[in-house]
């Protein structure tokens, strides 16, 4: 019996989509998380300086956006590390039954 979930065994047979997927989820992490923490920090700046205005005039909104910029940046990146964790093992011919 496998202890490795259906998405890894298709990956692992699939190794050319395996790589393609690393790659876009790569490009998108680096896309996602470019200059977040900087943006964030003008994000409260803004917010802290002018408090409950600042917050009705669109921080918030954009708060929530980093947000999610940063749980998508997040998702991409677990997706990397599972490509890269099947190619490893693939590469280096680790069979586990």
């Amino acid at each position: 019996m496998s202890t490795h979930s259906k998405l890894y065994r298709r990956l692992n047979r699939h190794i050319l989509l395996t790589f393609m997927l690393m790659t876009i989820s790569f490009l998108l992490f680096g896309i996602l998380t470019l200059d977040l923490v900087r943006v964030l920090t003008l994000n409260a700046s803004y917010i802290v300086s002018n408090g409950w205005s600042g917050l009705m005039d669109g921080g918030l909104q954009q708060f929530l956006e980093l947000c999610g910029s940063a749980l998508g940046a997040m998702a991409f990146y677990v997706l990397f590390k599972l490509c890269e964790h099947v190619m490893t093992d693939r590469l280096s011919h680790i069979r586990r039954e």
